[in-house]
């Protein structure tokens, strides 16, 4: 349910320019206006775009208070920042931007950015969230009463210059490890028709590692939304799915980035390596068309996901989560007692059972 408090706008003075007076409230204007200022920010991510705000509504039911922050004379807008309710009796009360992703926060002018942190602290604190997170990709300064944390960092490999010379940048170790699935027949398709197909594999590998799945609605919703910035890629062998990856596109001309935000492979070909053809295809495909970075997506520094990453020879970039949490609660990231219980008694479920129970759990899991 909404409150009547979510509506109402929220008039600031700018801090160093007192003689503007910004206007921060729910967004209710068009995807196009949003996004078309979005685009000219410097540091933008896929995450900002409006479209994020029809699949959080769509396929995982959650409510989407997205404010901007405009000049209250001439309207124009200064800043925005897409945010998402996630709440439940049994994980606790989540205000996130953007959940089940790896960036968002506030985007605009200093001060917009400013007053739109300050608005959605006002709002957590209204409405008895938990915990207000942000999750910013590059250091906003000073938020007062905001916390930061660098738990998380992203992993960035150079992609300019096209797959030839991406390739010669490799270790020879790493283009033998590439060139293994190949040899044992593995292929693999990219394109919005491979959805279906990726969604068995990560579904399937998501049972197996003991974690719930997001509903297929989600990626639906993401291929549907995003035709021109989703990639969808999914590795075979006789003619099964075995491996999988997916992710977006972002950025300017000359300066694009490609993020795989999920990737999966089925535990019973891992002598064949699967996933590091599906990488490798991701990697060509975008690097062909001008896409300069590619992204291995978010991972807990020294982990084993960062060092599968480290390989490619990648730079470590830290995350800037800016949060704030009532007393007692934890982060989205640290989950709760009930979801770290779980993992075990889940690896055991039927695949089936996984999958209709698995999207109702997560879905509060931000």
């Amino acid at each position: 349910m909404v409150s009547h408090h979510r509506r109402a706008a929220c008039h600031i003075t700018a801090g160093r320019h007192p003689q503007l007076t910004l206007r921060v409230e729910r967004y209710t204007g068009s995807a196009k206006r949003w996004d078309d200022f979005v685009r000219a920010q410097s540091g933008w991510t896929h995450s900002h775009l409006y479209g994020w705000r029809t699949v959080m509504q769509e396929s995982m039911r959650h409510d989407t208070p997205y404010l901007v922050a405009t000049d209250a004379e001439s309207g124009d807008i200064r800043g925005v920042l897409p945010l998402v309710r996630v709440k439940s009796m049994l994980f606790g009360h989540f205000l996130v931007s953007i959940p089940f992703l790896n960036y968002g926060g506030p985007l605009g002018e200093p001060n917009a950015v400013a007053a739109l942190a300050a608005r959605a602290a006002e709002i957590a604190a209204t409405d008895k969230a938990g915990v207000l997170e942000l999750r910013n990709r590059y250091d906003l300064g000073t938020i007062p009463d905001f916390d930061v944390s660098h738990r998380k960092i992203t992993v960035l490999l150079d992609s300019s210059g096209g797959s030839d010379a991406v390739w010669k940048r490799l270790s020879s170790k790493l283009r033998s490890q590439i060139r293994r699935p190949q040899k044992e027949g593995v292929t693999v398709r990219i394109g919005a028709d491979q959805v279906a197909p990726f969604y068995d594999v990560f579904a399937r590998h998501m049972r197996d590692l003991g974690t719930p799945v997001m509903p297929r609605r989600f990626f639906d919703a993401v291929a549907r939304e995003f035709p021109n910035d989703s990639l969808f890629a999914v590795a075979y062998h006789d003619g099964k799915p075995i491996a999988c990856g997916a992710g977006f596109t972002w950025g300017s001309d000359d300066e694009r980035e490609f993020e795989i935000t999920w990737a999966s492979a089925l535990r019973d070909y891992n002598r064949m390596s699967p996933n590091m053809l599906v990488y490798w295809e991701l990697m060509k495909h975008i690097a062909d068309a001008g896409v300069t970075t590619f992204n291995f997506g978010r991972c807990t520094p020294g982990g084993n996901t960062h060092k599968f990453k480290t390989q490619w020879g990648t730079t470590d970039q830290p995350l800037w989560w800016y949060e704030r949490r009532a007393e007692g609660a934890a982060t989205p990231a640290e989950g709760s007692g009930a979801a770290a219980r779980g993992p075990e008694i889940w690896k055991r479920l039927p695949l089936g059972v996984a999958n209709v129970l698995g999207p109702h759990i997560i879905r509060f899991i931000p």
